[in-house]
C-alpha cells in the first residue's frame, strides 16, 4: 500500500468519525461534513439526499435521549485514485425517550412497556459506502446502512448511572464540548 492510500484510509475514518459523534452530539453541521452535497443515503427509515437527511434526524433524535454508535471492522476496496467502497461494521446504543411514543414499540417486539418508560435499543449493523474525492475532499457519495439485528428493552427508571459519574448530554453541554471550549477549540 502506497504512503497516499494510507492518508486517504485516515482521511476516510476521519469522515465515518465525523458522522458518529455528529449523531451522537446532534451536532448535525458535523454530520453534513461526512457526505458530499449530492449525497445519497438509505438509512432504512430514510432515503434520498443529505438535506433530507438531515432532517430526518433532527426529527427523529428530538426523542433519543442518549446516542453512542461504535464503529469497528473497516474494510477498504479503491476502485480508482478518487473513489473507495468501505464497509463499516457498527453498533448503535441509543435511549428512546417516551415522547416517542408508539415509534419505541418497533424496538420491543411485543414486550409490554409503560407509556412512561424509555426504551434501550441497540443495533449491529453496517453501512456501506461509496466513497469519493473531490477538490481534496473524501466525502460518502452514497450510503446504504444494512441492518443485521435490532432489538430493544424496556429502560430502568432513572437511566442508569448517576453521581459521582460525568453524564453524557446532547445538548452541547457534553463533557467533552466543556473541555473542548475550556481549551480554546472552536465550536463544531
Amino acid at each position: 500500500m502506497t504512503d497516499s492510500r494510507i492518508e486517504d484510509r485516515i482521511a476516510i475514518e476521519d469522515a465515518l468519525h465525523r458522522y458518529i459523534r455528529g449523531v451522537d452530539r446532534r451536532n448535525w453541521d458535523l454530520v453534513r461534513s461526512a457526505y458530499h452535497t449530492d449525497a445519497y443515503d438509505d438509512h432504512g427509515g430514510y432515503k434520498g439526499d443529505i438535506d433530507g437527511f438531515i432532517d430526518h434526524l433532527i426529527r427523529r433524535h428530538a426523542t433519543i435521549e442518549q446516542s453512542m454508535h461504535v464503529v469497528g471492522n473497516i474494510v477498504f476496496e479503491f476502485t480508482g485514485p478518487d473513489a473507495a467502497l468501505v464497509e463499516t461494521y457498527f453498533v448503535t446504543h441509543q435511549r428512546v425517550s417516551p415522547d416517542a411514543g408508539d415509534a419505541r414499540l418497533a424496538y420491543l417486539r411485543g414486550q409490554p412497556i409503560e407509556p412512561h418508560q424509555a426504551v434501550e435499543t441497540e443495533v449491529i449493523g453496517r453501512y456501506v459506502d461509496h466513497f469519493t474525492c473531490r477538490d481534496g475532499t473524501w466525502r460518502i457519495a452514497h450510503r446504504t446502512v444494512v441492518a443485521e439485528i435490532v432489538r430493544g428493552i424496556p429502560a430502568p427508571a432513572g437511566g442508569g448511572l448517576g453521581a459521582p459519574w460525568a453524564l453524557a448530554t446532547r445538548d452541547g453541554n457534553d463533557p467533552m464540548e466543556r473541555k473542548r471550549a475550556e481549551l480554546g477549540l472552536p465550536k463544531r
